[in-house]
């Protein structure tokens, strides 16, 4: 399979130099090494970068997809011209990055930025990590639709899990669906909470959040902003930007490609 992606680069792009490859685990981006890989068993410890080079013999780099996503949007997106900024991803579950004083901060093992498993109750589930009330553990896709379907059949509505998706309840409380809207309220009002803390340690320029639960747009953004900044003082929300990603399934594939580019070593056509 990788030696016809090789295949099909060099036809479609005869300047190709270098790949870049974003994966949904932890990562060592300097290794190429990824240490695990969400939802799929036995990936432990798999040298990615040094098997796809050995295979389609051009340089690739290897990282954390929600790092992909967050390095689009800093070089190109919403997040450019900024130099601390705090990205989320919010879909399946929540990924995160970090970019503080105009560089991605990646940690002793290159993990940094997994706002997805920050807690936002020390009291709360127990996370697949073993942590207590991990952020995505309240606001991904499943537990949105979860939470949704218990609120509509504790008033007395049944619905199937199709009709409690975050895209159907964006729908529904843009038709003045009580119960979505206060669905919305309280994701922004989680979410707000986990990004508090991440402002109060970071200070940040600016937020950009991504991904398909963000494709709700005001429904999300008003409330998450009412919610955020109510637990700021002055210098952490005074010019505090909270920005919808530019890009929307594209990010991981260009920040993939913008980081292969310039960690490559390899100077490419333009």
């Amino acid at each position: 399979m990788a030696r016809g992606l090789s295949l099909i680069l060099r036809a479609r792009h005869d300047g190709v130099a270098s790949v870049g490859v974003g994966m949904p685990g932890f990562v060592n981006f300097e290794k190429g090494l990824v240490y695990n890989l969400t939802n799929v068993r036995d990936w432990e410890a798999v040298p990615l970068k040094k098997l796809l080079e050995a295979k389609i013999d051009l340089p690739v780099s290897v990282d954390n997809d929600a790092n992909c996503m967050a390095f689009a949007e800093w070089r190109c997106g919403a997040g450019r011209g900024y130099e601390n900024v705090i990205f989320a991803s919010l879909g399946t579950g929540v990924g995160g990055a970090i970019i503080a004083n105009g560089q991605m901060i990646r940690g002793m093992r290159h993990g940094a930025g997994e706002i997805g498993q920050s807690s936002i109750d020390y009291q709360g589930k127990v996370g697949h990590y073993g942590n207590r009330g991990s952020l995505e553990d309240y606001v991904g896709n499943g537990e949105i639709t979860a939470r949704a379907r218990e609120a509509y059949t504790a008033a007395g509505i049944q619905k199937g899990l199709d009709e409690c998706t975050p895209a159907a309840l964006a729908s529904a409380a843009y038709h003045g669906d009580a119960i979505a809207l206060a669905q919305w309220n309280e994701t922004a009002r989680m979410l707000a909470t986990a990004m508090m803390n991440c402002c109060w340690l970071l200070n940040p320029e600016a937020i950009v959040i991504g991904g398909g639960v963000a494709r709700a747009g005001e429904l999300l953004f008003k409330p998450f902003k009412e919610h955020l900044f109510s637990q700021l003082s002055g210098p952490f929300k005074d010019g505090l930007l909270v920005l919808p990603a530019a890009f929307g399934h594209e990010a991981g594939t260009i920040g993939a490609a913008a980081l292969s580019r310039e960690h490559s070593g390899v100077r490419q056509r333009v």
